[in-house]
């Protein structure tokens, strides 16, 4: 996993926390569907809905991809919220689209890859949230075996759990994120909305999430 800019990391975190993307809330954590306790809801969908924020992520994740990769043919999106981001992206850099479902559809051709993309093109996967990578990485080894070649993948956000960064390596897939947990935490502490013993223990929850809280 790559950083793309540090300096645009704590923007885009500073950005996401402003229009309440991102919630910090470590008195009163969240609970994430896998039963974690959480002090952190990250829902970048949000973004969406403002068009300056909106338009920097576009052109954050499109500069990312040109810097980061070469020869791509297809963008994609991940489903759900990598789909927007994705269609956004594909037509800043002028690139076909297509997204990834999380499972094949019910009826019809029961598509799980929506869109035209043929054997050999080189595909790059547009995410908004990694968290353990495993729909992530899901949706890569769906274009592998309809027989794409997975250059690598953007995401807007991570939480940068070592399982993830595991996760990423194993499969092959390189991952370049506009920002993370840790530029998020930093610019917490510089703008003091936490007392240190707080910060301490939004530290902690990244290191071992599954026994926090």
């Amino acid at each position: 996993m790559k950083i793309y800019n540090s300096k645009l990391a704590a923007e885009i975190a500073a950005d996401l926390l402003k229009i309440g993307a991102i919630k910090l809330s470590p008195k009163e954590p969240f609970t994430w569907a896998s039963g974690w306790k959480s002090p952190i809801y990250c829902d970048n969908r949000l973004s969406l809905s403002f068009p300056d924020v909106r338009s920097k992520i576009k052109t954050a994740l499109a500069l990312a991809i040109s810097n980061s990769f070469d020869g791509i043919d297809v963008i994609a999106g991940v489903a759900t919220a990598g789909i927007p981001q994705g269609a956004l992206v594909a037509e800043e850099l002028g690139l076909p689209f297509i997204y990834v479902r999380s499972k094949s559809k019910g009826h019809g051709l029961q598509n799980m890859i929506e869109g035209k993309v043929e054997k050999g093109q080189k595909v790059l996967l547009v995410e908004d949230l990694v968290s353990t990578g495993g729909s992530s990485l899901a949706a890569a080894e769906a274009l592998r075996q309809a027989g794409a070649e997975v250059v690598g993948m953007v995401a807007i956000f991570t939480y940068g759990f070592s399982v993830s960064e595991e996760n990423f390596q194993k499969a092959g897939v390189d991952l370049v994120v506009l920002s993370d947990y840790h530029h998020l935490l930093n610019h917490a502490q510089d703008e003091r909305m936490f007392e240190n013993e707080v910060l301490k223990t939004l530290k902690e929850w990244r290191e071992d999430p599954g026994n926090w809280g």
